[in-house]
């Protein structure tokens, strides 16, 4: 089981791009769809503070969303954290 996962709908641009991101960096992750489960989107809520899709997370680290992780990435911080966390698996 991959240790990133992403809540997410279809048809997000920013889950899109999110995706893209990881994809280009040959991460598998585990995609959670939230669309249509009003119970599942009032937990993530009340989980990450944000009402918003996607929500990433890396191990147990919320990165937030698409802005959030591609922050980390031009910062060069997101290759770091991918790579802490393969070794944790």
């Amino acid at each position: 089981m991959s240790s990133v996962t992403i809540y997410s709908t279809p048809t997000c641009p920013y889950c899109l791009a999110a995706k893209a991101l990881l994809r280009g960096k040959g991460v598998t992750y585990n995609d959670i769809s939230i669309e249509g489960d009003r119970e599942a989107a009032v937990a993530l809520a009340k989980k990450t503070g944000r009402r918003t899709v996607p929500q990433i997370y890396i191990g147990a680290t919320h990165v937030g969303g698409f802005d959030d992780l591609s922050a980390l990435d031009q910062d060069g911080r997101l290759d770091a954290l991918l790579r802490r966390e393969a070794a944790l698996s």
